[in-house]
């Protein structure tokens, strides 16, 4: 027998003891287990790891992944394996810690996913120090007790405070990174399948929720779907309500309804309910646009102060607007595909009103936000373009789309 094999039998043998009135020493067992699982699920990435280098899988035109559920590992189990293999080498005190048993598996797998999602949300490359720094708190925290979603939490936090210190877009607002696909399948069926911004994901998330309450069957009895099935019922009525107020002059409705907390302390960042903390920049262009309830809390999460729920531009300065600029100011697009954006932001004190608003359409309003483009009100009343400096030095005004034919002497 090969020693692996003889310690496996070993392994085999040890059962709970049956004299232990007191359960010290099954604990102990258990104790010992919970160390062997954690050693397994290193040893798991580090071999699958050596799988890659030696390019099994690709030579059978297969990947690791599905080598390892061919194998019989759980599909989760294998994409966490593999996740956890393509970073060994790049975070040398999580691995340590792995390698003596310390962390399990989820745990090593929310530091990477962490890390990930701090490199995504820089808008830099993350230097040597700086991955260093981000490694050693998410390490800290796992050590310290922190379930692996705690740990994304966290990793959120960093990332957003990066985002808003570094400025540019960082993934999570990114939206040249949007994706949508469908395709039917054999059966007739149709699987979507979707990557999105936060603010995008947000406003599904919080209507696809709001619409999967589950209802009694007939005989009053509980509602016999799961909670996958209900979710995809409340995704068949949102398209159905979409359809309606497609319509319907609707040009009035706000585009979502939105909670956003902010910290008292503004020591963290604001975070929405479904997809964790937000940059400043997507508080902000959140708050252009819907029903916004911002709600106050302290270091304990407690609300201190919640506000009235506002619904910003309603329906009869919607309608001024449209009249007045007739399309996104920058690139033409039609109403219906337009938001309206505060000049002078909502949250820095900017006015609800004809003088403070302006149609931009979701790229252009990410453009507005992230890419140097300023917006002024004119004294005709009228807004105006403000290029970045990168296509204008001069950063000279440009009407609104609508009005491209003006030139800034004809206005004089």
């Amino acid at each position: 027998m090969t020693p692996l094999e003889t310690l496996l039998d070993q392994l085999a043998g040890i059962t709970p003891p049956t004299d232990d009135p007191t359960g010290r020493t099954t604990f102990s067992q258990l104790e010992f287990w919970r160390m062997v699982r954690n050693l397994a699920d290193h040893q798991l990435s580090t071999h699958a790891a050596h799988l890659d280098d030696v390019r099994v899988a690709e030579k059978a035109g297969s990947t690791t992944k599905k080598l390892l559920i061919e194998m019989g590992f759980a599909p989760a189990v294998s994409t966490r394996t593999t996740r956890v293999a393509d970073s060994l080498g790049t975070l040398s005190k999580v691995e340590a810690c792995a390698a003596d048993g310390r962390l399990s598996g989820e745990i090593v797998d929310a530091i990477v996913r962490g890390m990930a999602t701090i490199k995504k949300r820089s808008a830099t490359t993350l230097s040597d120090d700086d991955r260093t720094i981000y490694e050693t708190e998410l390490l800290t925290q796992a050590l310290s007790g922190a379930t692996p979603t705690e740990i994304q939490k966290h990793a959120q936090t960093i990332g957003s405070t990066i985002a808003d210190e570094e400025g540019g877009i960082p993934a999570c607002d990114d939206r040249t990174l949007d994706t949508l696909s469908h395709h039917t399948t054999d059966d007739s069926r149709v699987e979507i399948h979707a990557n999105l911004t936060q603010t995008v994901g947000e406003k599904f998330i919080s209507m696809i929720d709001e619409r999967s309450m589950p209802r009694p069957e007939p005989d009053g009895s509980p509602d016999r779907r799961s909670a996958a099935q209900i979710r995809a019922d409340a995704f068949e009525v949102l398209l159905d309500q979409a359809a309606v107020g497609a319509a319907m002059d609707t040009i009035g409705t706000p585009r979502t309804q939105t909670l956003l907390t902010i910290p008292a302390d503004a020591g963290n960042p604001a975070f929405l309910p479904w997809t964790g903390s937000a940059t400043q920049s997507t508080a902000k262009r959140l708050s252009c646009d819907g029903t916004l309830t911002e709600i106050i809390i302290d270091g304990e999460t407690v609300p201190l102060q919640m506000g009235r729920e506002r619904r910003l531009f309603p329906a009869h300065l919607r309608k001024a607007i449209i009249i007045r600029d007739e399309t996104c100011i920058k690139c033409g697009a039609p109403p219906s595909h337009t938001q309206v954006h505060h000049i002078l932001h909502w949250s820095d004190d900017g006015d609800t009103d004809l003088d403070n608003g302006c149609l931009l359409c979701q790229r252009c309003h990410t453009q507005v936000h992230h890419n140097g483009w300023d917006i002024m009100m004119g004294f005709d009343r009228h807004p105006w373009l403000i290029p970045p400096a990168d296509i204008d030095p001069r950063r000279r005004p440009l009407p609104a789309y609508n009005r491209r034919t003006m030139r800034l002497d004809d206005a004089a």
